[in-house]
């Protein structure tokens, strides 16, 4: 099975490296640990990685960044992927928002700025939300999949094809799979392409 990803996001450097370095040091065995910037690079890599069917366990987010803030990104990131657990980090003055985050999107936890030491303050955290979603995931189809409407001329030869020849594949219409939309989105594509 392929490693799964924490993603981090904070636009303060020296924050981000820091968390950067204190997860892959706790989790680098069982998943891949990326870090963005800004909440609009870290949409940037969930939709590519949402193309190579690859899967977040954990969105680690600050809460003020300049352009997208992190209960507005989270919100986004849910729709791609809808399983993954998300923490905002805020600082003391933005509790109010994390709580109300947790009421509105769905918070599955909230970290005060610092998170030091990380062995009681960020470890058990997130050990326990990385056991819950270990809990309910079901790893995808890691072979071919087919995005089309379930009429297409199209999507009928390129499925013939790959029946004729033994090659498997997963079947994913764009009108009625819960996914269909967000690979389509996730391509840039309009479906009048497919």
């Amino acid at each position: 099975m392929k490693r799964p990803f924490i993603l981090v996001i904070d636009d303060d450097i020296q924050v981000l490296r820091a968390l950067e370095r204190d997860l892959r040091n706790q989790y680098r065995n069982s998943y891949h640990v990326i870090a963005a910037n800004s909440a609009e690079e870290a949409y940037q890599l969930i939709s590519e990685l949402k193309l190579k069917s690859e899967e977040i366990a954990v969105f680690i987010s600050d809460q003020r960044m300049p352009g997208m803030d992190g209960v507005t990104f989270l919100e986004k990131a849910r729709k791609v992927y809808p399983n993954a657990k998300q923490v905002l980090i805020t600082a003391y003055s933005d509790i109010e928002v994390a709580i109300s985050a947790i009421n509105d999107i769905h918070l599955d936890y909230y970290l005060l700025k610092p998170w030091n030491p990380p062995e009681e303050k960020l470890y058990p955290v997130l050990d326990e939300l990385l056991m819950e979603w270990q809990s309910t995931f079901r790893p995808p189809h890691e072979g071919l999949k087919i995005i089309g409407f379930q009429w297409s001329p199209k999507s009928h030869a390129l499925k013939e094809f790959l029946s004729g020849n033994l090659i498997p594949y997963v079947w994913i219409d764009v009108e009625t799979h819960p996914e269909g939309e967000t690979y389509v989105e996730s391509a840039r594509m309009a479906k009048a392409d497919l």
